[in-house]
């Protein structure tokens, strides 16, 4: 295996591990990253992305571990277990049925720099006027506990998630921000964003390596075992991070970077650097 090869496919990893759980979009940097570094073919390198995901999980299975644990322990006897479980399958189910039903539709049509360009400054504003409106006691905060939520917060959540298959978008950022929106405190819509993060994206890599495992052979296990593990090293220490700093930080650190990070995909697309239609 080519060495360099191997270095791109550690650094894929980290930007994947780093930027999964923010809402900064990482399907926006992953191309920025991979067409600056021309990283495997465009069809291989859509299946190695969706799959080093599953490292990004891992380590959120990991800081979340104990709770996790306890509720699978518990869902055979308890109520409360029984219901957060049934409340993150709810969350899912959206993202499933809208995936199958337009997730070829936006990949022919909406990757395209304009689009990727606009929901990234646009979700920037949307972050600002969110952070603002909070601030300013105009949404009511109704659920502290990503515990408390019933059943149709968590299909309220589910469905702005499906906002994210829009590219630019962020699946963290819509429904930590929808979450806010919708009542959540920034800790229970940043826990339960975290909760339905592993069957989405476990969901979308397992599906992702049997439809294409066609592209793929032995010989490819060594890149993506390297992406895999950069991605779970770097998401580990982004998501214990990212915990720590909502408990005194708003968003709005991040909403600035979306608006600047909108005008680099204009200005990379205009001057041809990167492919942004692939």
């Amino acid at each position: 295996m080519d060495i360099a090869l191997l270095i791109k496919a550690a650094v894929m990893g980290v930007v994947e591990g780093f930027t999964e759980f923010l809402p900064i979009s990482s399907t926006g940097h992953l191309i920025l990253a991979g067409e600056l570094m021309n990283f495997l073919d465009h069809d291989k390198r859509q299946v190695f992305e969706i799959s080093i995901q599953t490292g990004a999980i891992f380590a959120v299975i990991l800081v979340y571990w104990q709770k996790i644990r306890s509720t699978l322990l518990a869902l055979p006897t308890q109520v409360q277990a029984q219901k957060f479980a049934l409340n993150v399958l709810i969350g899912f189910l959206p993202a499933v049925v809208l995936g199958l039903l337009f997730g070829k539709v936006i990949k022919a049509h909406l990757f395209t720099p304009v689009v990727v360009a606009t929901t990234f400054i646009v979700g920037g504003f949307i972050i600002l006027w969110a952070e603002k409106r909070q601030a300013a006691g105009g949404t009511a905060v109704r659920v502290l506990e990503a515990d408390d939520m019933d059943w149709k917060d968590a299909l309220k959540v589910g469905l702005v998630q499906c906002l994210a298959m829009v590219p630019g978008t962020s699946r963290s950022g819509a429904t930590i921000i929808g979450g806010m929106l919708l009542g959540l405190s920034r800790k229970a819509a940043t826990d339960f964003s975290f909760y339905l993060a592993i069957p989405t994206l476990v969901g979308a890599g397992v599906y992702s390596l049997y439809k294409d495992r066609a592209l793929l052979s032995m010989a490819d296990v060594p890149l993506f075992a390297v992406g895999l593990v950069m991605s779970f090293l770097s998401a580990w220490v982004c998501v214990r991070w990212l915990l720590r700093f909502i408990a005194t930080h708003s968003f709005v650190g991040f909403a600035y970077y979306r608006i600047a990070f909108g005008i680099v995909v204009l200005a990379t697309a205009w001057t041809g650097t990167v492919n942004w239609a692939a």
